[in-house]
């Protein structure tokens, strides 16, 4: 049985050389930043800021303190219909529990902000000199637009544990002090600290990895988001989507008798992994206005429209006819593979009814050999509910016709 741990209650902050934050010496300091303009991003990060929920989610708690001081829109729902970064959904980089039970890498804090949406900027001690760090902190404490996260080891504070994350909330210059927002609350508060220490406890190596620690730099994308698809880091699958690309495709393409496009689509469409299609996902996503506004906001039918019009120039390419034909080349179902924008509703129609018709049948594989001879949709109303749509059709095999 294991043995009782006793509870804690805070820290007593080693002081020097660190400078609480709410001492008379702390808010001098403050004052003097605040006025001499470098403390223009402790605002947006101490609006945002929030205590790490576990004692290993300092870096999880930084960056969601970071992306939302910056006003990303995660894109997905925290809580009730509210979008907000909290610690629980920045897990595609590593699992949660893993998170809890080890802690995170810098590697992998970089790759979480990159997962939700922001550009990153990372240095490791190794690459980068202390007037680097000074430079890229004044970037960013004197705009709003910028913050910088610090990976440090806490003993040259002569603070108890190990590595650390903290967000950088501003900067003396006079001085020459940084002011860590640590979102270990419960356990040290906020304080300032000469930057050649933070530069040396910068500069320690991480056990789990062998390399040394650093700061990034994290601010909004300047270029627009993607209009048709990205790659989800948050599904294993690119691994072997990486695997396919590196060592399959070069063999695949030293292959004898790739003498035409069409034979060398057909080999690539072949040999791609099962689940090549997972790691696929569309990124334009319809946004309907807060409290149920049926209408698109205009930024979304800009997005929309952009996105309709490329597609289109896609369609009309030569290359997109091949694959088109590749793909449907087993397809006997002419409704099914129809490739005219009019019909595409019959046309998802008529693929759901073959799918229905092949399930039915015991045939879980393919659809192949179900045919839809006719199909209808109509829209009824039922129970006050609001408009339902109602899909119904024939499907004929090997001479049999059968209703779905």
């Amino acid at each position: 049985m294991a043995a009782a741990v006793a509870s804690l209650y805070r820290r007593v902050l080693p002081s020097p050389p660190a400078v609480d934050f709410a001492s008379p010496e702390g808010k001098r300091l403050f004052a003097e930043a605040l006025a001499a303009g470098t403390m223009e991003g402790f605002f947006p990060l101490v609006s945002c800021f929030q205590t790490q929920s576990e004692p290993a989610f300092c870096g999880l708690a930084s960056l969601a303190v970071v992306l939302n001081a910056l006003a990303i829109d995660p894109g997905r729902r925290w809580k009730g219909p509210w979008r907000w970064f909290d610690e629980s959904m920045l897990d595609c980089c590593e699992p949660l529990d893993k998170v809890k039970a080890e802690g995170i890498t810098f590697g992998k804090v970089a790759c979480l902000a990159r997962c939700s949406g922001a550009d990153v900027q990372s240095f490791r001690a190794s690459r980068v000199t202390i007037d680097d760090l000074r430079r890229n902190l004044l970037r960013c404490v004197v705009s709003q637009d910028c913050h910088l996260i610090a990976s440090y080891h806490r003993q040259p504070f002569r603070q108890t544990g190990t590595g650390h994350f903290s967000p950088i909330g501003g900067y003396h210059a006079e001085q020459d002090m940084a002011l860590i927002l640590g979102v270990a609350r419960f356990k040290y508060p906020p304080h300032w600290v000469p930057v050649e220490l933070l530069w040396a406890a910068m500069n320690t190596t991480d056990d789990s990895t062998g390399l040394l620690r650093g700061f990034m730099l994290i601010s909004r994308k300047t270029a627009a988001p993607s209009s048709l698809y990205t790659v989800s880091c948050r599904d294993e699958n690119w691994k072997s989507i990486a695997k396919y690309c590196a060592e399959d495709l070069p063999n695949l393409l030293k292959g004898e008798n790739l003498d035409n496009v069409q034979t060398l689509l057909s080999r690539l469409i072949e040999s791609l992994p099962a689940d090549a299609e997972a790691l696929i996902k569309w990124v334009v996503e319809v946004r309907r206005k807060e409290e149920g506004e049926p209408s698109l906001s205009k930024e979304e039918k800009e997005r929309l429209f952009l996105k309709e019009n490329v597609l289109q120039q896609v369609r009309d390419t030569r290359l997109f006819a091949i694959v088109y034909d590749q793909q449907y080349a087993n397809n006997s179902c002419c409704n099914c593979s129809s490739s005219s924008e009019e019909d595409s509703l019959t046309r998802i129609a008529a693929a759901v009814c073959c799918q229905g018709a092949a399930m039915l049948s015991g045939n879980l594989a393919s659809r192949n050999g179900f045919c839809c001879k006719e199909t209808c949709l109509k829209c009824v109303q039922e129970n006050g509910d609001g408009l339902k749509t109602v899909i119904s059709a024939s499907v004929v095999s090997e001479g049999n016709e059968q209703g779905c």
